[in-house]
């Protein structure tokens, strides 16, 4: 008799069904070849929506008419070029695929996991990977891998860290205990819409700092347990895995290594102390107009790139990795030979990404979507319910969260300030309910590269494992967060410095 539980059963019936999807590449070949089909039918049908920013009707666009075809085979390389993960992901990987290569990342996480309590590592990983959205994607392509690779070195199964870092970065994107460039992004695309109602409000950037922040603890407590008591028992216990060579093994340093590691360390030490002098002071020259912080943020990968190649450099030199510049460079462009498999996929989903947008229908299904709250003239506690749930929906369909609170502010902004209720609350239960479901949506931009990442410890790692093992975390985060805006609700507390909930504030 089995002595596996129900919850355990469902999700290995959700990893079965989804591994017999054909392999990423294909689905999305036949994604595209579906979208062209309902683009034809929806065309035909007179689907279109009055945009609510423009007013202008916008009709769902026929991908298979002529020129949309011809418009589309001009544009695929350009499409590919310009995917926005492309190009941060190898310039990423060239500066840590390198410092892998040589060793360093490998020593420091020996290292790392030698001195770590056991118990501290689901809760760092968890905490590092929710604040890292400070630094807009660089979580992605750093903190996902690494948290894998550190599970595997204290000898526990890397795919729970890999959920853990996935489900911290991804599900847990809007919060944080600081205020980031999301906030200054939305906060204006709110302050537009709710001027429809009241011509003279202003949205701060910290309108929803208190609710973020609050989010924190919540979303690292909850990772912890679904990590240690449902995803990694249900894993089993790590036998390794073939192809996995270079996972890095707790034992002890050699004088080299620990010579090696001590230099790079303090040499990237101190290139980021001299970054952070040249970021902190408002007249810094790593920052924008005005003093702004947006171009620093857009610009850490670039510097965590150059970093952990100087880094991977110093190390590699000190150890014997390479004794030339031309054994160097080889080091480097393994890095990118890895990737391979990455750079096909990104291919079928940049074209697939980009030709939903040129079809109209994810406008047409958030409108529509839009429109039918509005028309259920709900209020309060089920108003928050409802758009929570409904910006979760969306969410699985259009990636940007920028993009689609631009859509959906000129409608819910004005529909809450008219049900009492202040745009701020709109804007902070869009963050929540748009972050949640990251984690099991493919059209997250970064779905296909944790696949890759996955895969690394196991070759049968696919759509379905991944949604499985995620699964228990969009789950547990989504009600969690329901629970936590009702409550902030029904106690009236302020959502950020001078900001409520209600509307007018009283």
């Amino acid at each position: 008799m089995s002595t596996r539980s129900l919850s355990d059963r469902l999700l290995d019936g959700v990893e079965r069904a989804g591994n017999k999807l054909p392999d990423p590449v294909t689905l999305f070949l036949i994604l595209i070849a579906f979208l062209f089909g309902l683009s034809l039918l929806a065309s035909l049908g007179g689907a279109a929506v009055e945009h609510p920013n423009t007013k202008a009707v916008v009709p769902v666009v026929n991908l298979l008419s002529a020129d949309q075809i011809r418009r589309w085979l001009a544009e695929m390389p350009a499409i590919f070029a310009a995917f926005p993960p492309l190009g941060m992901v190898l310039l990423a990987m060239v500066g840590v695929g390198f410092a892998e290569k040589t060793g360093y990342i490998g020593t420091v996480l020996s290292a790392f996991v030698q001195r770590m309590p056991a118990w501290s590592l689901t809760g760092t990983i968890m905490f590092a990977g929710i604040m890292s959205n400070l630094a807009s994607d660089a979580g992605y392509v750093i903190l996902i891998p690494l948290a894998a690779a550190l599970y595997a070195g204290a000898g526990r199964h890397p795919i729970a860290g890999l959920a853990a870092g996935f489900a911290a970065v991804s599900g847990g994107y809007s919060a944080n205990l600081l205020i980031s460039s999301l906030d200054a992004l939305l906060a204006g695309i709110t302050q537009t819409a709710a001027r429809l109602i009241d011509p003279q409000i202003t949205i701060t950037i910290t309108a929803n700092w208190y609710l973020m922040a609050a989010l924190v603890p919540l979303y690292t407590a909850i990772g912890i347990w679904i990590t240690d008591r449902v995803v990694e028992p249900r894993l089993g216990p790590w036998q390794g895995a073939a192809g996995a060579a270079d996972i890095p093994e707790v034992a002890a340093l050699n004088e080299a290594q620990r010579r090696g590691m001590r230099r790079a360390s303090w040499t990237f030490l101190v290139m980021w102390v001299l970054i952070l002098a040249a970021a902190i002071p408002e007249a810094g020259p790593l920052r924008g107009p005005n003093g702004s912080l947006d171009q620093f943020y857009h610009g850490l990968v670039a510097l965590l790139a150059i970093t952990f190649l100087v880094a991977g450099l110093i190390y590699g030199r000190t150890v014997g990795a390479f004794r030339t510049e031309k054994e160097a460079v080889k080091l480097a462009a393994g890095t990118m030979s890895d990737l391979g498999y990455y750079i096909v996929l990104v291919l079928a989903v940049s074209q697939f990404i980009k030709l939903f947008e040129w079809s109209n229908l994810g406008i047409w299904m958030a409108v529509n979507s839009a429109a039918a709250l509005k028309a259920a003239g709900v209020t309060g506690a089920v108003l928050i319910v409802l758009f929570l749930i409904l910006s979760s929906v969306v969410n699985l369909f259009i990636g940007s969260a920028s993009a689609k609170w631009a859509l959906m502010a000129p409608i819910f902004v004005p529909v809450f300030m008219l049900l009492g209720m202040s745009p701020e609350a709109a804007q902070a239960f869009y963050r929540i309910g748009d972050s949640f479901t990251n984690v099991i949506t493919p059209m997250t931009t970064y779905f296909a590269l944790v696949i890759v990442f996955g895969q690394k410890y196991g070759k049968d790692f696919g759509i379905g494992s991944l949604i499985a093992v995620m699964l228990p975390y969009a789950l547990w985060f989504g009600v969690a967060s329901i629970v936590l805006c009702l409550g902030w609700y029904w106690l009236a507390w302020p959502l950020g410095p001078g900001v409520g909930i209600l509307y007018p504030a009283g």
